[in-house]
This record gives C-alpha cells, structure tokens and sequence, in this order.
C-alpha cells in the first residue's frame, strides 16, 4: 500500500479531496497558493522528485503549521530528500521569524566572521569584539549569534567554523560525514547561522509553542509511516481511498484517451473516403 501511494505524483496528491480538505484545513483560504507552491518546488528539484511524494506534502505541512513560506530561496524552510523521502529544514530565517511572533525578543542577529574580523571572544564573560572593517580574507572562521529581550536579558554566542563542522557530524544525519552533503553542501554559511541561532535559543531564550514544534520537527529523520491521519484505521481507510480515487482516474484518462484515438482514426477515415 505505501508503494502504490508513493509512486502518485505530488501535483496529483494535491488534487485529492483528502489532500486539498487537509491542506484547507490548515491554511484556509490560502491552501490552493501553497498547493502551486508545492508543486513548483518538486518540478524545479530533479531530486525530490524521485522520493516518495506523500513526505513532500508531510514535509510541507510542518512548514504549513507554523506559518512558514516553502521557497528554498527564502530561507525561510527547505523540503530536502534523504533515503528516498522528504524532509523539513527549518533556515535561520525561520527560527528569527518564530521568535519575533512571541513579542519577546527586542533585538536579534546572527552573522558570519571573517578572518581578521574577530578582535577578541570570552566564553566565560561572552564579551565579542567585533569589527568587520579589519578583515584580512573571505576565509570564513566563525559564527556569532545575539539577542536581547525586551526585559532586558542579552545572549551572546560565538562558534568557530570547526565547532559547527564538528556538531553537524555529530547531530545532522542527512549533512554527510567529513564532507558536507545537501543543504550543508551548497548553503554551509545558511545552516551554521541557523545551528547557532537554533541552539541559543533552544538553551537561553523563550520558547513559543510555535518554536518549540519547530525544535522538534527540524531535522526529524523520516519514518516509513505515511498515513494522513493519526488513527490507524482511519488513515489506512484515507490511504486506500487515495489510491483508489488515483487509481479510477488513471483508468478513465486510459478510457478518454482510447475514445479520442477511435474519433481521431474515424476522422482520419473519412477523410480518405472523401
């Protein structure tokens, strides 16, 4: 059953009467956008293309339900494949969007360091001077991330580029071993602002609902369950009916496309015999 569901193109999935009530459901009137904006997403992205389609809409709902746009040029959130399925990852952009709905948070930033740019970091005091006018390279050799509260509670972190390499080893399964792969691979700077941000405010900052979803849905490793519903009888039920209603129309664009052939062939007859 998971196969036959698999194999059902997204741009199909989304036309499904279970699909499009679940996507409503959710986004109200703005579930058809988001629909496009799913289906935009795999026909520009060769490789999600080829995993199974049901974690596309799975991976796009956690962007759904927290009110996050699924354009990977945002960075806002990415749908990225691993072993065959797809996968939500939350960008930087998407925690400092969560933390600024709490109305918490007075000043917040998160920013790359160039060699020279770094005068001077205590991890007791937390105390960072930094001045990007004196750097001497590109060569990127850390990440600062700050905040401020509008109680006045300040946060300051500083992570070397070999701390981030080290805990995307350790934590990210999907980001390759000793050399980066997907995201990690083509957005490094991307992720490590968002590894920085995310876990500063993970540890020192006030969690929202919203943002305590998203610590716990970022990253989440797929699983092979692809129901839409949590009950298990209800969501085989919704699984067989998808297939089933993918299946019938299968048959009858078989059956229209035979009836247009027949006309065309009859057509094509009596044009001779005239």
């Amino acid at each position: 059953m998971t196969n036959d569901l698999a194999r059902i193109p997204v741009k199909t999935l989304v036309k499904q009467d279970k699909i499009k009530e679940m996507l409503t459901e959710t986004l109200k009137g703005r579930a058809t956008q988001f629909a496009t904006s799913i289906i935009n997403i795999v026909n520009n992205d060769r490789a999600l293309q080829g995993v199974n389609q049901m974690s596309v809409i799975q991976s796009a709902m956690v962007a759904a339900t927290l009110n996050l746009p699924i354009d990977k040029n945002l960075g806002y959130m990415w749908l990225v494949p691993y072993k065959g399925q797809a996968q939500a990852q939350i960008g930087y952009k998407g925690y400092i969007q969560l933390a600024q709905r709490t109305g918490q948070y007075k000043a917040m930033n998160t920013v790359v360091v160039h060699e020279g740019e770094l005068i001077s970091w205590n991890p007791l005091s937390e105390e960072v001077e930094f001045d990007p006018t004196k750097r001497t390279s590109d060569e990127v050799i850390g990440y600062v991330g700050y905040f401020r509260l509008v109680n006045g509670f300040e946060k300051t972190v500083y992570w070397t580029r070999e701390q981030i390499d080290q805990h995307r080893q350790r934590f990210s399964k999907m980001s390759g071993k000793s050399e980066p792969s997907g995201v990690w691979k083509t957005d490094f700077d991307a992720m490590a602002l968002k590894t920085v941000i995310r876990n500063m405010l993970s540890k020192w900052g006030p969690l929202s609902i919203d943002m305590q979803e998203a610590l716990k849905h970022d990253e989440q490793e797929p699983t092979e369950r692809l129901d839409i519903e949590a009950d298990e009888e209800v969501a085989s039920e919704t699984t067989d009916s998808l297939i089933a209603d993918f299946n019938k129309a299968q048959q009858e664009g078989a059956k229209d496309d035979d009836a247009s052939a027949d006309k065309e062939s009859e057509e094509a007859q009596q044009g001779e015999l005239l």
